[in-house]
Protein backbone atom coordinates (compact mmCIF):
# COMPACT_ATOMS: atom_id res chain seq x y z
CA UNK A 1 0.00 0.00 0.00
CA UNK A 2 2.82 2.42 0.87
CA UNK A 3 4.61 1.55 -2.40
CA UNK A 4 1.47 2.23 -4.46
CA UNK A 5 0.91 5.55 -2.75
CA UNK A 6 4.51 6.69 -3.27
CA UNK A 7 4.37 5.73 -6.96
CA UNK A 8 1.67 8.38 -7.41
CA UNK A 9 3.59 11.09 -5.60
CA UNK A 10 5.87 13.63 -7.35
CA UNK A 11 9.57 12.74 -7.25
CA UNK A 12 10.52 15.72 -5.05
CA UNK A 13 7.96 14.75 -2.39
CA UNK A 14 9.07 11.12 -2.50
CA UNK A 15 12.70 12.18 -2.10
CA UNK A 16 11.86 14.40 0.86
CA UNK A 17 9.84 11.58 2.47
CA UNK A 18 12.72 9.18 2.06
CA UNK A 19 15.10 11.69 3.65
CA UNK A 20 12.82 11.97 6.65
CA UNK A 21 12.42 8.17 6.86
CA UNK A 22 16.17 7.60 6.70
CA UNK A 23 16.73 10.22 9.38
CA UNK A 24 14.20 8.62 11.72
CA UNK A 25 15.77 5.18 11.27
CA UNK A 26 19.32 6.33 11.83
CA UNK A 27 20.89 5.07 15.06
CA UNK A 28 23.33 7.96 15.36
CA UNK A 29 22.37 11.47 16.45
CA UNK A 30 19.58 12.84 14.21
CA UNK A 31 20.66 15.67 11.92
CA UNK A 32 18.28 17.39 9.48
CA UNK A 33 19.62 17.48 5.90
CA UNK A 34 16.70 19.57 4.66
CA UNK A 35 13.04 20.05 5.43
CA UNK A 36 9.81 20.94 3.69
CA UNK A 37 8.54 24.46 4.37
CA UNK A 38 5.47 24.26 2.10
CA UNK A 39 3.50 21.82 -0.03
CA UNK A 40 2.04 23.48 -3.14
CA UNK A 41 -0.37 21.28 -5.09
CA UNK A 42 1.95 18.49 -6.38
CA UNK A 43 5.19 20.26 -5.53
CA UNK A 44 7.16 21.06 -2.39
CA UNK A 45 9.34 23.97 -1.32
CA UNK A 46 12.42 23.08 0.70
CA UNK A 47 14.03 25.16 3.43
CA UNK A 48 17.26 25.20 1.43
CA UNK A 49 15.46 26.82 -1.52
CA UNK A 50 13.97 29.50 0.66
CA UNK A 51 17.30 30.15 2.46
CA UNK A 52 19.15 30.49 -0.85
CA UNK A 53 16.59 32.96 -2.20
CA UNK A 54 16.64 34.99 1.04
CA UNK A 55 20.43 35.28 0.92
CA UNK A 56 20.34 36.30 -2.75
CA UNK A 57 17.77 39.01 -2.05
CA UNK A 58 19.77 40.29 0.92
CA UNK A 59 22.89 40.48 -1.25
CA UNK A 60 21.02 42.47 -3.92
CA UNK A 61 19.65 44.87 -1.30
CA UNK A 62 23.12 45.34 0.16
CA UNK A 63 24.62 46.06 -3.28
CA UNK A 64 21.95 48.71 -3.79
CA UNK A 65 22.97 50.34 -0.49
CA UNK A 66 19.54 49.86 1.07
CA UNK A 67 18.44 48.46 4.41
CA UNK A 68 16.67 45.09 4.18
CA UNK A 69 13.36 44.53 6.00
CA UNK A 70 13.40 42.51 9.21
CA UNK A 71 14.32 38.86 8.69
CA UNK A 72 10.92 37.39 9.56
CA UNK A 73 9.07 39.68 7.17
CA UNK A 74 11.59 39.04 4.37
CA UNK A 75 11.35 35.26 4.78
CA UNK A 76 7.55 35.44 4.72
CA UNK A 77 7.58 37.51 1.51
CA UNK A 78 10.10 35.16 -0.12
CA UNK A 79 8.00 32.13 0.79
CA UNK A 80 4.90 33.75 -0.75
CA UNK A 81 6.92 34.44 -3.91
CA UNK A 82 8.19 30.85 -4.11
CA UNK A 83 4.64 29.54 -3.68
CA UNK A 84 3.40 31.66 -6.60
CA UNK A 85 6.34 30.60 -8.74
CA UNK A 86 5.67 26.94 -7.95
CA UNK A 87 2.02 27.25 -8.98
CA UNK A 88 2.96 28.88 -12.28
CA UNK A 89 5.78 26.44 -13.08
CA UNK A 90 3.39 23.53 -12.49
CA UNK A 91 0.95 25.19 -14.91
CA UNK A 92 3.75 25.37 -17.49
CA UNK A 93 4.57 21.70 -16.97
CA UNK A 94 0.94 20.63 -17.36
CA UNK A 95 0.65 22.28 -20.80
CA UNK A 96 4.08 21.06 -21.91
CA UNK A 97 5.68 24.49 -22.04
CA UNK A 98 9.46 24.24 -22.47
CA UNK A 99 12.42 26.56 -22.98
CA UNK A 100 14.90 24.76 -25.24
CA UNK A 101 18.65 25.22 -24.99
CA UNK A 102 18.83 27.45 -28.07
CA UNK A 103 16.27 29.89 -26.66
CA UNK A 104 18.04 29.82 -23.30
CA UNK A 105 21.44 30.46 -24.89
CA UNK A 106 20.04 33.46 -26.76
CA UNK A 107 18.58 34.88 -23.54
CA UNK A 108 21.84 34.42 -21.60
CA UNK A 109 23.78 35.99 -24.49
CA UNK A 110 21.49 39.05 -24.34
CA UNK A 111 22.19 39.38 -20.60
CA UNK A 112 25.93 39.20 -21.27
CA UNK A 113 25.63 41.78 -24.06
CA UNK A 114 23.80 44.21 -21.77
CA UNK A 115 26.83 43.96 -19.48
CA UNK A 116 29.17 44.61 -22.45
CA UNK A 117 30.63 41.09 -22.19
CA UNK A 118 30.90 38.14 -24.50
CA UNK A 119 29.28 34.92 -23.30
CA UNK A 120 32.63 33.35 -22.22
CA UNK A 121 33.57 36.58 -20.41
CA UNK A 122 30.19 36.69 -18.68
CA UNK A 123 30.52 33.07 -17.60
CA UNK A 124 33.97 33.73 -16.15
CA UNK A 125 32.69 36.84 -14.35
CA UNK A 126 30.01 34.74 -12.67
CA UNK A 127 32.56 32.14 -11.63
CA UNK A 128 34.91 34.85 -10.30
CA UNK A 129 32.08 36.25 -8.17
CA UNK A 130 31.42 32.83 -6.66
CA UNK A 131 28.14 32.29 -8.52
CA UNK A 132 27.23 29.13 -10.41
CA UNK A 133 26.83 29.53 -14.17
CA UNK A 134 24.57 26.47 -14.27
CA UNK A 135 22.32 27.87 -11.55
CA UNK A 136 22.20 31.21 -13.35
CA UNK A 137 21.04 29.49 -16.55
CA UNK A 138 18.32 27.64 -14.66
CA UNK A 139 17.21 30.88 -13.04
CA UNK A 140 16.88 32.47 -16.50
CA UNK A 141 14.97 29.40 -17.71
CA UNK A 142 12.53 29.70 -14.80
CA UNK A 143 12.04 33.42 -15.42
CA UNK A 144 11.33 32.78 -19.11
CA UNK A 145 8.78 30.11 -18.22
CA UNK A 146 7.10 32.42 -15.73
CA UNK A 147 6.93 35.23 -18.30
CA UNK A 148 5.32 32.95 -20.88
CA UNK A 149 2.79 31.53 -18.43
CA UNK A 150 1.86 35.03 -17.30
CA UNK A 151 1.62 36.39 -20.85
CA UNK A 152 -0.50 33.47 -21.99
CA UNK A 153 -2.97 33.81 -19.14
CA UNK A 154 -3.06 37.57 -18.62
CA UNK A 155 -2.97 38.96 -22.17
CA UNK A 156 -6.29 37.34 -23.00
CA UNK A 157 -7.87 39.24 -20.10
CA UNK A 158 -6.83 42.64 -21.50
CA UNK A 159 -9.11 44.59 -23.83
CA UNK A 160 -8.12 48.00 -25.27
CA UNK A 161 -10.76 50.08 -27.03
CA UNK A 162 -10.18 52.64 -29.79
CA UNK A 163 -11.53 55.30 -27.42
CA UNK A 164 -8.86 54.45 -24.84
CA UNK A 165 -6.18 54.84 -27.51
CA UNK A 166 -7.60 58.19 -28.58
CA UNK A 167 -7.81 59.43 -24.99
CA UNK A 168 -4.20 58.38 -24.34
CA UNK A 169 -2.92 60.19 -27.43
CA UNK A 170 -4.72 63.35 -26.35
CA UNK A 171 -3.40 63.19 -22.78
CA UNK A 172 -0.29 65.02 -21.63
CA UNK A 173 1.51 61.71 -21.11
CA UNK A 174 0.47 60.50 -24.56
CA UNK A 175 1.59 63.68 -26.30
CA UNK A 176 4.93 63.53 -24.52
CA UNK A 177 5.41 59.84 -25.29
CA UNK A 178 4.51 60.07 -28.97
CA UNK A 179 6.09 63.43 -29.74
CA UNK A 180 8.93 63.42 -32.30
CA UNK A 181 12.29 64.98 -31.43
CA UNK A 182 13.83 67.85 -33.36
CA UNK A 183 17.37 69.20 -33.52
CA UNK A 184 17.07 72.90 -34.38
CA UNK A 185 19.54 75.64 -35.19
CA UNK A 186 18.17 79.08 -34.31
CA UNK A 187 19.00 82.53 -35.68
CA UNK A 188 17.52 85.65 -34.02
CA UNK A 189 17.59 89.13 -35.53
CA UNK A 190 16.85 91.17 -32.42
CA UNK A 191 14.60 94.26 -32.63
CA UNK A 192 14.35 96.85 -29.81
CA UNK A 193 11.05 97.01 -27.96
CA UNK A 194 10.50 100.60 -29.13
CA UNK A 195 11.49 99.89 -32.78
CA UNK A 196 9.82 101.79 -35.60
CA UNK A 197 8.06 100.18 -38.55
CA UNK A 198 11.13 100.91 -40.62
CA UNK A 199 13.36 99.02 -38.21
CA UNK A 200 10.99 96.03 -38.28
CA UNK A 201 11.06 96.04 -42.07
CA UNK A 202 14.85 96.15 -42.10
CA UNK A 203 15.01 93.24 -39.63
CA UNK A 204 12.63 91.22 -41.79
CA UNK A 205 14.71 91.81 -44.91
CA UNK A 206 17.85 90.82 -43.04
CA UNK A 207 16.15 87.66 -41.75
CA UNK A 208 15.13 86.71 -45.31
CA UNK A 209 18.71 87.24 -46.51
CA UNK A 210 20.11 85.07 -43.71
CA UNK A 211 17.53 82.34 -44.42
CA UNK A 212 18.66 82.42 -48.04
CA UNK A 213 22.27 81.95 -47.02
CA UNK A 214 21.32 78.95 -44.89
CA UNK A 215 19.46 77.42 -47.83
CA UNK A 216 22.55 78.03 -49.93
CA UNK A 217 24.65 75.89 -47.60
CA UNK A 218 26.04 78.34 -45.06
CA UNK A 219 26.48 77.03 -41.52
CA UNK A 220 24.36 78.76 -38.87
CA UNK A 221 27.42 79.73 -36.81
CA UNK A 222 28.84 81.59 -39.83
CA UNK A 223 25.92 84.06 -39.70
CA UNK A 224 26.67 85.48 -36.27
CA UNK A 225 27.33 89.22 -36.31
CA UNK A 226 26.13 92.40 -34.63
CA UNK A 227 22.43 92.15 -33.97
CA UNK A 228 22.31 88.46 -34.88
CA UNK A 229 22.32 85.72 -32.27
CA UNK A 230 22.86 82.11 -33.32
CA UNK A 231 22.19 79.14 -31.03
CA UNK A 232 21.92 75.38 -31.24
CA UNK A 233 18.73 74.29 -29.47
CA UNK A 234 19.85 70.65 -29.44
CA UNK A 235 17.41 67.75 -29.37
CA UNK A 236 13.96 68.61 -28.03
CA UNK A 237 10.61 66.86 -27.96
CA UNK A 238 7.96 68.59 -30.04
CA UNK A 239 6.05 69.27 -26.82
CA UNK A 240 9.11 71.07 -25.39
CA UNK A 241 9.63 73.48 -28.30
CA UNK A 242 8.76 77.18 -27.94
CA UNK A 243 5.21 77.67 -29.22
CA UNK A 244 6.50 79.83 -32.11
CA UNK A 245 8.55 76.89 -33.41
CA UNK A 246 6.19 74.06 -32.40
CA UNK A 247 3.75 74.91 -35.20
CA UNK A 248 6.50 75.04 -37.85
CA UNK A 249 9.00 72.26 -37.10
CA UNK A 250 6.60 69.29 -37.61
CA UNK A 251 6.00 70.40 -41.21
CA UNK A 252 9.70 70.75 -42.10
CA UNK A 253 12.04 68.22 -43.69
CA UNK A 254 15.54 67.57 -42.37
CA UNK A 255 17.85 70.39 -43.48
CA UNK A 256 14.96 72.71 -44.36
CA UNK A 257 15.03 76.40 -43.34
CA UNK A 258 11.92 78.25 -42.19
CA UNK A 259 10.58 81.58 -43.36
CA UNK A 260 11.26 84.44 -40.88
CA UNK A 261 9.06 84.12 -37.79
CA UNK A 262 8.12 87.29 -35.92
CA UNK A 263 7.91 87.57 -32.15
CA UNK A 264 8.11 90.44 -29.65
CA UNK A 265 11.90 90.09 -29.54
CA UNK A 266 12.50 90.20 -33.30
CA UNK A 267 12.64 87.83 -36.28
CA UNK A 268 13.62 84.19 -35.95
CA UNK A 269 14.88 81.74 -38.54
CA UNK A 270 15.13 78.06 -37.68
CA UNK A 271 16.80 75.23 -39.52
CA UNK A 272 15.76 71.64 -38.87
CA UNK A 273 19.17 70.02 -38.62
CA UNK A 274 17.73 66.56 -38.00
CA UNK A 275 14.61 64.87 -36.69
CA UNK A 276 13.86 61.48 -35.20
CA UNK A 277 10.96 59.65 -33.68
CA UNK A 278 7.54 59.22 -35.12
CA UNK A 279 7.89 60.58 -38.63
CA UNK A 280 8.33 57.14 -40.13
CA UNK A 281 8.17 56.16 -43.79
CA UNK A 282 8.66 52.51 -44.72
CA UNK A 283 9.13 50.69 -48.01
CA UNK A 284 6.10 48.43 -48.51
CA UNK A 285 5.57 45.64 -51.04
CA UNK A 286 2.31 44.25 -52.39
CA UNK A 287 2.61 40.61 -53.39
CA UNK A 288 0.73 37.39 -54.08
CA UNK A 289 1.96 33.90 -53.36
CA UNK A 290 1.15 30.25 -53.82
CA UNK A 291 2.04 28.03 -50.86
CA UNK A 292 2.60 24.29 -51.28
CA UNK A 293 3.24 22.03 -48.28
CA UNK A 294 5.00 18.65 -48.33
CA UNK A 295 2.82 15.90 -46.88
CA UNK A 296 2.55 12.14 -46.42
CA UNK A 297 1.33 11.79 -50.00
CA UNK A 298 3.63 14.43 -51.56
CA UNK A 299 7.34 14.43 -50.81
CA UNK A 300 9.57 17.47 -50.45
CA UNK A 301 10.96 16.96 -53.97
CA UNK A 302 7.51 16.47 -55.50
CA UNK A 303 6.32 19.66 -53.80
CA UNK A 304 9.28 21.58 -55.22
CA UNK A 305 8.60 20.18 -58.72
CA UNK A 306 4.94 21.23 -58.51
CA UNK A 307 6.02 24.75 -57.48
CA UNK A 308 8.33 24.91 -60.51
CA UNK A 309 5.52 23.70 -62.77
CA UNK A 310 3.06 26.30 -61.48
CA UNK A 311 5.65 29.05 -61.90
CA UNK A 312 6.19 28.02 -65.53
CA UNK A 313 2.44 27.99 -66.17
CA UNK A 314 2.25 31.59 -64.94
CA UNK A 315 5.21 32.55 -67.13
CA UNK A 316 3.38 30.91 -70.05
CA UNK A 317 0.44 33.24 -69.54
CA UNK A 318 -1.91 31.56 -67.06
CA UNK A 319 -3.49 33.62 -64.29
CA UNK A 320 -1.53 33.66 -61.02
CA UNK A 321 -4.82 34.60 -59.33
CA UNK A 322 -6.65 31.49 -60.58
CA UNK A 323 -3.74 29.11 -59.93
CA UNK A 324 -3.47 30.41 -56.36
CA UNK A 325 -7.17 29.79 -55.78
CA UNK A 326 -6.80 26.24 -57.10
CA UNK A 327 -3.47 25.15 -55.63
CA UNK A 328 -2.37 27.39 -52.73
CA UNK A 329 -2.55 25.83 -49.29
CA UNK A 330 -2.48 29.17 -47.45
CA UNK A 331 -6.06 29.28 -46.23
CA UNK A 332 -5.71 32.97 -45.39
CA UNK A 333 -5.00 34.12 -48.94
CA UNK A 334 -5.92 31.33 -51.37
CA UNK A 335 -9.49 32.51 -52.03
CA UNK A 336 -8.13 36.01 -52.67
CA UNK A 337 -5.87 34.68 -55.40
CA UNK A 338 -2.89 34.60 -53.04
CA UNK A 339 -3.11 38.34 -52.33
CA UNK A 340 -1.12 39.30 -49.21
CA UNK A 341 -1.89 43.02 -49.39
CA UNK A 342 0.73 45.61 -48.52
CA UNK A 343 3.47 44.27 -46.23
CA UNK A 344 6.14 46.17 -44.29
CA UNK A 345 9.70 45.01 -43.52
CA UNK A 346 9.77 42.35 -40.80
CA UNK A 347 6.18 41.21 -41.36
CA UNK A 348 7.12 38.06 -43.26
CA UNK A 349 9.48 35.24 -42.30
CA UNK A 350 13.08 35.99 -43.40
CA UNK A 351 13.31 33.49 -46.29
CA UNK A 352 10.04 34.74 -47.83
CA UNK A 353 10.92 38.42 -47.33
CA UNK A 354 14.38 38.00 -48.87
CA UNK A 355 12.93 36.33 -51.97
CA UNK A 356 10.23 38.99 -52.24
CA UNK A 357 12.77 41.81 -52.04
CA UNK A 358 14.92 40.15 -54.72
CA UNK A 359 11.98 39.97 -57.14
CA UNK A 360 11.18 42.92 -59.42
CA UNK A 361 7.70 44.34 -59.79
CA UNK A 362 5.65 42.18 -62.15
CA UNK A 363 8.06 39.24 -61.89
CA UNK A 364 7.60 35.75 -60.39
CA UNK A 365 10.18 34.45 -57.94
CA UNK A 366 11.76 31.00 -58.24
CA UNK A 367 10.36 28.58 -55.63
CA UNK A 368 11.56 29.52 -52.16
CA UNK A 369 11.33 27.38 -49.05
CA UNK A 370 10.26 28.71 -45.65
CA UNK A 371 9.20 27.01 -42.44
CA UNK A 372 5.68 26.78 -43.91
CA UNK A 373 6.54 25.05 -47.20
CA UNK A 374 7.39 26.09 -50.77
CA UNK A 375 6.29 29.47 -52.15
CA UNK A 376 6.25 31.15 -55.51
CA UNK A 377 5.82 34.90 -55.19
CA UNK A 378 4.51 37.53 -57.58
CA UNK A 379 5.45 41.12 -56.70
CA UNK A 380 2.60 43.44 -57.70
CA UNK A 381 3.87 46.85 -56.61
CA UNK A 382 6.10 48.80 -54.24
CA UNK A 383 5.63 52.11 -52.43
CA UNK A 384 6.97 54.39 -49.71
CA UNK A 385 4.29 54.62 -47.04
CA UNK A 386 4.00 57.08 -44.14
CA UNK A 387 3.11 54.94 -41.12
CA UNK A 388 3.39 57.70 -38.52
CA UNK A 389 -0.24 57.38 -37.38
CA UNK A 390 0.01 53.60 -37.06
CA UNK A 391 3.23 53.98 -35.08
CA UNK A 392 1.64 56.48 -32.70
CA UNK A 393 -1.30 54.16 -32.19
CA UNK A 394 0.99 51.20 -31.55
CA UNK A 395 2.93 53.17 -28.92
CA UNK A 396 -0.36 54.14 -27.26
CA UNK A 397 -1.65 50.56 -27.24
CA UNK A 398 1.63 49.27 -25.82
CA UNK A 399 1.59 51.87 -23.04
CA UNK A 400 -2.03 51.08 -22.14
CA UNK A 401 -1.33 47.35 -22.31
CA UNK A 402 1.66 47.67 -20.00
CA UNK A 403 -0.42 49.51 -17.41
CA UNK A 404 -3.34 47.08 -17.64
CA UNK A 405 -1.05 44.04 -17.66
CA UNK A 406 0.29 44.76 -14.18
CA UNK A 407 -3.21 45.30 -12.79
CA UNK A 408 -4.56 42.11 -14.40
CA UNK A 409 -1.45 40.16 -13.39
CA UNK A 410 -2.00 41.05 -9.73
CA UNK A 411 -5.63 39.92 -9.95
CA UNK A 412 -4.69 36.68 -11.72
CA UNK A 413 -1.93 35.84 -9.23
CA UNK A 414 -4.33 36.30 -6.32
CA UNK A 415 -6.81 34.03 -8.11
CA UNK A 416 -4.41 31.14 -8.75
CA UNK A 417 -3.05 31.45 -5.19
CA UNK A 418 -6.54 31.16 -3.76
CA UNK A 419 -7.35 28.14 -5.94
CA UNK A 420 -4.15 26.21 -5.17
CA UNK A 421 -3.65 23.73 -2.37
CA UNK A 422 -0.98 25.22 -0.11
CA UNK A 423 0.14 23.72 3.20
CA UNK A 424 2.77 25.87 4.97
CA UNK A 425 4.89 23.86 7.40
CA UNK A 426 6.61 26.67 9.30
Amino acid sequence: MVTKLMNKMPVRIVAAALLALCASLAQAETRWLDRIVAIVDEDIILASEMDARVEAVKANIARAGKTPPDDERLRREILDLLILESIQLQMAERVGLRIDDEQLNQAVTRVASRNNLTLPQFRQALLDSGASYREFREQIRREMLLQRVQAGNVNQRIQISDQEVENYLESEQGRQQTSPEYHLAHVLIAVPSDASDSQWQQAEQRAKALAGRLRGGSKPEALESDGVRVSDLGWRKGTDLPSLFADVAPNMQDGEVSQPLRSASGYHVIQLVESRGLREVVAQTRARHILLKPSAIRSEQQTLELAKTLRQRVLNGESFHELAKEFSEDIGSAQEGGDLGWTSPGQMVPAFEQAMQNTDVGEISPPVKSQYGWHIIKVEDRRQQDVTDQLRERIARNAIHERKFQDELDIWLRKIRAEAYVDIKI
